[in-house]
């Protein structure tokens, strides 16, 4: 599996070119990708400016020596690569399970060319099955946390060394336990009208492209839906 994590992040390495602005995107896919923007700075000269999104793709950026600027300093950005937790045939996904969806929806809407790299297990018809991030404000979290409990999302608090884990905005996440999300458009307008939740881990109709590692080798997969 990590062979295939890794295929797929050389590949879009290669939609960077000279000049860009890069977003960085987070978890075990991105990490790779990242590894290879590290290593063609290093080895061939790239000459890139990167944004992160997050506080670990930061720290690994930085030890590779890949120069940074925060979103605000940039108008727009070139190319951003991240990972996905599943992808449906319609190009929605879920993302989030690494904790940093509201940074990498940030960094995903300013982005020209937004490319997911993924293994070939996160191919999915329906969305549902891995457990949909909400990150919510700590205050009223409860509340929150309780009216999703009345829908019957089977809402959990994410936790982390036995305390609920906080994201580098500082907020909480709850996971919802859908199982299955018929209509992923209509659950994230939903879930975007609701008081306390910052932002949903239903990324919809925002990717270009995806790059699909199998046994079988790379295929890159192009929506053909306008963002």
């Amino acid at each position: 599996m990590e062979n295939l994590k890794k295929m797929a992040g050389i590949k879009a390495a290669e939609f960077v070119k000279d000049g860009m602005v890069v977003g960085l995107g987070t978890g075990s896919t991105a990490y790779y990708f990242v590894e290879e923007i590290g290593r063609r700075i290093k080895e061939e000269g790239l000459q890139i400016t990167a944004v992160t999104t997050s506080s670990v793709t930061s720290k690994q950026a930085e030890g590779l020596n890949i120069p940074l600027k925060l979103i605000d300093q940039v108008d727009f950005v070139d190319v951003t690569v991240d990972g996905a937790d599943e992808v449906d045939s319609q190009f929605n996904g879920i993302k989030g399970g690494g904790g940093a969806l509201l940074m990498e929806k940030v960094v995903a809407t300013p982005s020209k060319e937004y490319i997911w790299v993924v293994d070939e297990s996160k191919l999915v018809k329906k969305l549902g099955a891995f457990k949909l991030p909400v990150e919510v404000v700590q205050y009223g979290a409860e509340q929150v946390f309780r009216r999703f409990e009345r829908a019957g999302y089977k809402p959990s608090f994410r936790e982390k060394d036995g305390q609920r884990f906080v994201t580098d905005m500082r907020n909480f996440i709850i996971d919802l336990a859908l199982d299955v999300i018929e209509d992923p458009i209509a659950f994230g307008q939903e879930l975007d009208h609701v008081v306390g939740v910052v932002e949903h881990g239903l990324f919809n109709q925002m990717v270009d492209k995806v790059i699909v590692a199998g046994r079988g080798g790379v295929q890159i997969l192009t929506s053909t839906k306008a963002r």
